[in-house]
């Protein structure tokens, strides 16, 4: 039998960590996508065996983008997971 995906569920609030807006969630499913990201810090660092995460609005993403001296890669799909 085919496992049906279902959107995730959100059960807290949810912000971006740069600009602090509140990101839509109703009946706990996001209603605009985030960019999420975790770091997982190793040996060798000032952040030793830490683990840091942040969400991020796409207004802020599109601004922390355009600051790269060397542009992001793009990959178009044809279907989301």
């Amino acid at each position: 039998m085919d496992k049906v995906r279902k959107a995730p569920i959100i059960r807290h609030d949810m912000f971006c960590n740069v600009c602090g807006k509140k990101i839509a969630v109703e009946k706990g499913i996001m209603k605009e996508d985030v960019f999420e990201a975790a770091k997982e810090w190793g040996y060798f660092s000032k952040y030793d065996l830490e683990l840091h995460k942040f969400n991020m609005c796409e207004d802020c993403y599109d601004k922390f983008i355009s600051s790269f001296k060397i542009p992001i890669q793009k990959i178009h799909k044809k279907e989301a997971l």
